[in-house]
């Protein structure tokens, strides 16, 4: 059964495509690598011992996309990650991030009901809930506005399958996940976490410092209103998120959903601190970090984590690695990369 993978070469998409192809479907890319690289398909071919189908083409150039879906008939699905997804950036390229993100799941909703294919698992964000009232979030958490022009990508483009949902005849069927904070890499060391140019995201930066590549890692902050200030948030091994969509693809495939929409926070269920991480990371690898504490970056949320109950409730899926596991991972995989 084909599943369309968007970002399919990108850090989660190319875990997800593993595990779709270990779980018997028959994964089905297209990337345009503008945030991947192509080595990426050998290292998925050395843990599936087979190629998988890739199309170097941008999701949102519709007449591309058309191509894409002649080339390869039956999609039954859908997993749209393609995304631009760094918080820092989006402050700096606002039109950049709604153009790409929100502009190509126009684009993607539109080509998907041309060919016909109802199902659809949007990569969103626990960034829709902007700085919550309250810890840990739940689904039904209030929205609030948005710290970034990122997290407002990911709120309007909830919103739009909502809306494209309660249109007179919709047939699409949509499972929003909203991710806290992956992190990992897979067991093999052959796909991981692979950031082109200074890396967005903590563990990279640590892992990078600790090889060598970074003369030091910043710490954006310690004077925020938590027990040790610096920010908090739920880091999921990428293996246990990409896990996830397997459920969910086969939820939408069945028929099992409730509505037409549901939501699902996928997280661990608990929160970390940047020190705890960074504590947790030299205890799992050996290594001394050098690292420094720096001003606090614009549209950073203190502090986020999930109440992951309905994903276990509903969907059945709870998270399975540690901390100190998943730091263990992303160092091994940083090691095969060298410097």
């Amino acid at each position: 059964m084909k599943i369309l993978v968007t970002g399919g070469a990108g850090y989660i998409g190319s875990h997800t495509v593993v595990e779709l192809a270990q779980a018997g479907y028959e994964p089905v890319i297209i990337d345009d690598f503008s945030n991947s690289k192509e080595s990426v398909l050998d290292g998925l071919r050395a843990i599936l011992g087979r190629d998988v189908p890739c199309y170097h083409s941008d999701c949102g150039d519709a007449e591309s996309l058309r191509q894409v879906l002649k080339q390869e008939p039956d999609i039954k699905g859908v997993i749209h990650f393609a995304a631009f997804k760094a918080v820092g950036e989006s402050v700096q390229k606002p039109l950049a991030y709604f153009h790409n993100n929100v502009g190509s799941l126009i684009t993607l909703l539109q080509v998907m009901a041309e060919f016909g294919i109802e199902n659809l698992v949007f990569s969103s964000s626990c960034t829709v809930y902007g700085i919550p009232d309250a810890l840990p979030v739940t689904e039904a958490t209030p929205t609030k506005p948005a710290s970034s022009p990122y997290g407002r990508t990911k709120q309007m483009c909830e919103d739009m399958v909502h809306d494209v949902s309660a249109a007179p005849g919709n047939k699409l069927h949509t499972i929003l996940l909203r991710y806290f904070n992956p992190i990992g890499a897979h067991a093999s060391a052959k796909i991981g976490e692979l950031p082109l140019g200074v890396p967005n995201n903590l563990v990279p930066f640590i892992t990078q410092t600790a090889a060598g590549i970074r003369e030091k890692l910043t710490i954006f902050g310690d004077t925020y209103d938590t027990p040790d200030g610096t920010n908090i948030r739920d880091y999921i091994h990428v293996v246990d998120l990409a896990k996830a969509h397997i459920v969910a693809v086969q939820r939408l495939l069945d028929r099992k959903a409730t509505d037409t929409v549901e939501t699902f926070n996928i997280g661990t269920g608990h929160g970390n601190s940047v020190l705890e991480v960074v504590k947790t990371f030299e205890q799992a690898s050996g290594q001394k970090l050098n690292y420094i504490i720096g001003p606090a970056r614009p549209g950073d949320v203190p502090a986020i984590y999930a109440d992951a109950t309905k994903a276990a409730e509903v969907l059945g899926f709870k998270t399975e690695t540690s901390l100190y596991d998943s730091l263990a991972s992303s160092w091994k995989w940083q090691q095969t990369l060298g410097k």
